[in-house]
């Protein structure tokens, strides 16, 4: 396994772990694999994975009501309810702008809860981290934004959204590509785009520039950062992902730094591309 230290050698921070995998392994890392640290927004694809787990369970339909009038469950995990980045009164009629939105994420899960029968904490765990050996992920909070996990752990994940065990491919190509896709807004701490694409919980690189990730990432690149320093990509082209956690919250430093870890990365593995499903 290769050491990342270099890569991450120049970051700004007190502390970092990073990881990068293909679906049949983890490549290389960089820290402490085991330390154990919000992922703040990054949160919401785990809470995306079950929401895909719950369609394929038939608990939920992505077109049946859930959160404000008009809304459903797709506009909810595509930020396209309205709902605003924390409240729960629209700024906007469903499907008219991408407005990411904390209060969305946290809406479907208590949709997700109701439809299932158990608390959501409990189904993300019995879905998602439980199957995946995720053994050190914990919700500690709101599914949108407290999440609580390590490198090693996020690798399982990452090797999951590079070659899915849980659910059909399928069903992740759909959640990863581009729900209502002519919708603009805005990355928080990014910029505006028109259009913003997004998945599922995914965010979806598309044509982004600025954007977190690297120059060389693909236009297909899902994935999301949270503001506590930490992000997760996986590009389906280059048949990688990677994982990076920090302990200093997300600002002008990321954006000097991350996209050339990105570039580092799919440099340093250009060619890789793995199938398989065995897991560690």
């Amino acid at each position: 396994m290769d050491d990342l230290t270099p890569l991450v050698a120049g970051w700004p921070v007190g502390r970092a772990a990073v990881g990068v995998a293909a679906a049949d392994g983890v490549l290389g890392t960089a820290g402490d694999v085991s330390w154990v640290t919000r992922i703040a927004s990054v949160s919401k694809i785990l809470t995306g994975h079950a929401a895909l787990v719950a369609l394929e369970e038939e608990t939920i339909r992505l077109d049946e009501p859930a959160g404000p009038a008009g809304s459903t469950v797709e506009h909810l995990l595509a930020h396209a309810s309205g709902l605003s980045f924390s409240g729960d009164v629209p700024l906007a009629r469903p499907g008219r702008r991408r407005i990411y939105s904390n209060a969305g994420i946290e809406a479907f899960a208590e949709h997700l809860a109701a439809r299932a029968g158990m608390r959501f904490e409990r189904y993300l765990h019995a879905g998602v981290f439980e199957p995946l050996e995720m053994g050190a992920t914990l919700l500690l909070g709101s599914p949108a934004h407290d999440v609580h996990s390590n490198v090693d752990d996020l690798l399982r994940f990452c090797r999951e959204l590079l070659d899915p065990v849980l659910i059909d491919r399928s069903t992740l190509e759909m959640a990863v590509t581009p729900h209502f896709p002519e919708l603009r807004g805005v990355v928080p701490g990014i910029g505006r785009f028109d259009p913003c694409p997004w998945g599922l919980t995914f965010e979806v690189r598309g044509s982004k520039d600025p954007h977190w990730t690297g120059r060389s990432n693909s236009a297909g690149t899902f994935g999301h950062f949270g503001g506590s320093g930490t992000f997760l990509w996986v590009d389906p082209d280059a048949g990688l992902a990677a994982v990076g956690l920090s302990d200093r919250e997300f600002g002008p430093w990321a954006l000097e730094v991350w996209p050339g870890f990105c570039d580092a990365v799919l440099a340093r593995y250009e060619g890789v591309r793995s199938g398989g499903r065995t897991r560690p």
